[in-house]
């Protein structure tokens, strides 16, 4: 089985949440929220039934890319899942001489969040400590991340942690509700990071 990049940095805590690496049994929470119509219809892909969800996050690869955001345990309770990450590591471009120099540099990060803890700055203090151990103990050049044009919350958090819009592209991402949709790619490099 595959485990998450550096496991002696997590958990990570801030000031009210902690990000810690997925497992299997956290799956079922990240269902509830991933199967609401207001969150699945900005993901990639949204299984219907929570059988094809499990066969798709147990898989060893993907639960070691994942990581789940929660509300830490208060007086002997256990702690409250609001969110998962993705962390995804890989290797930047390069040409064929310099291509060991660029294995796994950088990272494509994804999140979703409970719509029952949204508007209260969770997302951004979240991802904000996913970046700084990117750029951290990690020691990635840089991370990014995308979205549909029309979620707008997504891309207002990139903009709000000082990343950059890459590309605005139109009408190249085909939606599940059959119409093509524009896209957003944002990034930032380490030595632009400043938390």
């Amino acid at each position: 089985m595959t485990t998450p990049p550096h496991t002696d940095v997590w958990p990570v805590r801030t000031e009210r949440l902690q990000i810690r690496p997925m497992t299997a049994s956290d799956v079922d929470a990240m269902w509830e929220w991933r199967r609401l119509p207001e969150v699945n219809r900005w993901l990639g892909l949204a299984p219907d039934t929570i059988e094809a969800f499990r066969e798709r996050y147990l898989d060893p690869d993907r639960l070691a890319s994942m990581y789940i955001v929660e509300l830490p345990p208060e007086s002997g309770e256990a702690p409250v899942p609001v969110g998962d990450v993705m962390i995804r590591i890989g290797d930047g471009w390069a040409q064929l001489e310099v291509a060991d120099e660029a294995k796994g540099v950088e990272a494509e990060l994804g999140w979703v969040l409970d719509p029952g803890y949204t508007g209260r700055g969770y997302a951004t203090e979240a991802i904000r400590a996913v970046i700084d151990v990117c750029f951290g103990p990690l020691g990635l050049r840089r991370v990014h991340a995308g979205c549909f044009a029309d979620n707008e919350p997504s891309w207002r958090l990139m903009e709000r942690l000082g990343m950059r819009r890459e590309e605005f592209s139109r009408k190249t991402a085909l939606h599940r509700s059959g119409e093509w949709l524009d896209g957003m790619n944002y990034g930032i490099l380490a030595e632009e990071w400043h938390d």
